[in-house]
């Protein structure tokens, strides 16, 4: 997929990253496209302004949170998810990229370096794929070679594509995952549209394994449709057919959930999708999900499925999700944000100590505030 139109700030005209774009546009202005899905065929190629790097937005002191941190250098998407968040949250929907890495790895190290004791998990995937298309998948091949050098952080890089390619050969050092979104082929179908199908996205991901780099999985959004038990444990199986559990550094679980203006926008630009014909309820952070009994069903079959391929060795957590349901899955919960945090980091330490080389200090983790 390539973008209709590409505009290049002036302040990149010579950098090397802009290269690739000769013939573009030049301005100081992006498109300004307040059409979503117009906006995901042009390309504004950005300089860095202003801070960046900041903690998940997503985070919320109700739910037991992950606690990651994020470089909002990606805005919009080529694919069109039918639940994507983006289509309710942008107002300038061009798909932008800042492409200064050295700006952008500025800022990270001047803030990690203010708590040298923490693992930083960094991801690019905030507003936008990580490796949809060139250059997106050229500027994280960027930071890859960035983070090569750093000492208390990892990049995560967070896709539903297969164009892995610029990775292939970087010395990376561990301290790049490279993780994938995955549901049945039955949902990439109806409800990922434009993304790669299940079978190029695990022969992508034995691709990158078999370089080296640590596998994130991510079966979130979780979508209820009749047969989601057998598809859900199909694919775990096709999963761990293309990879080993001991190259897989953490798994999320979470399900479906989008605010009630999402709904309506979900029913407007895809109303083929059935997603929001399910039951759901509203949470007091003002987001539709399933109800929790059906959530908790769907956690445990995952685990249960995890178990039957010998993968419950990795580090597997749930996102946005309180205590109780922690509980009633796992048997056990972690108590504060602060302390799941540190459970991803100490897992990290012990699993892959090339990307994690020093144990995390646990008061310091559960003293975090957020």
């Amino acid at each position: 997929m390539k973008p209709k139109s590409v505009t290049l700030h002036p302040d990149l005209i010579r950098h090397p990253f802009s290269q690739n774009f000769k013939g573009a546009r030049v301005s100081k202005k992006s498109p300004m496209l307040t059409d979503y899905r117009q906006g995901k065929r042009h390309l504004f190629i950005s300089p860095k302004k202003g801070d960046i790097f900041h903690i998940c937005a997503s985070l919320d002191t109700r739910y037991i949170c992950c606690s990651t941190h994020v470089i909002s250098h990606i805005s919009n998407c080529p694919f069109e998810c039918t639940y994507c968040f983006l289509q309710n949250y942008l107002t300038d929907t061009t798909l932008t990229v800042v492409a200064d890495t050295k700006a952008i790895m500025a800022e990270i190290k001047d803030k990690v370096a203010k708590q040298p004791w923490r693992f930083f998990r960094i991801g690019t995937w905030e507003l936008g794929d990580s490796l949809a298309l060139p250059p997106l998948n050229q500027m994280a091949a960027a930071l890859v070679k960035e983070f090569a050098l750093t000492k208390n952080c990892v990049l995560k890089l967070r896709t539903k594509s297969s164009a892995v390619e610029p990775l292939m050969d970087l010395d990376h050092q561990g301290k790049t995952v490279v993780s994938w979104t995955l549901n049945p082929p039955e949902i990439i179908a109806k409800e990922e549209i434009a993304t790669a199908p299940l079978e190029k996205r695990l022969m992508a991901m034995e691709k990158v394994a078999r370089c080296g780099y640590p596998i994130g999985l991510h079966f979130d959004p979780m979508i209820l449709f009749n047969g989601w038990q057998n598809a859900y444990e199909g694919l775990i199986k096709m999963v761990f057919s293309a990879v080993r559990p001991k190259d897989v550094i953490w798994i999320s679980v979470g399900s479906l959930r989008f605010n009630p203006e999402m709904k309506k926008k979900i029913e407007n630009n895809y109303p083929s999708s059935k997603i929001t014909a399910q039951e759901l309820v509203l949470g007091d952070d003002n987001k539709f999900r399933y109800p929790r009994p059906v959530r908790q069903d769907m956690y445990s079959l995952i685990l249960d499925c995890l178990k039957n391929v010998g993968a419950d060795q990795c580090f597997t957590y749930l996102c946005m999700e309180r205590w109780n349901v922690w509980e009633r899955v796992f048997g056990r919960y972690p108590v504060s944000i602060g302390h799941l945090d540190y459970l991803i980091a100490r897992s990290v330490h012990k699993r892959f100590p090339k990307t994690c080389p020093t144990m995390p200090p646990k008061g310091k983790y559960m003293a975090l505030s957020y």
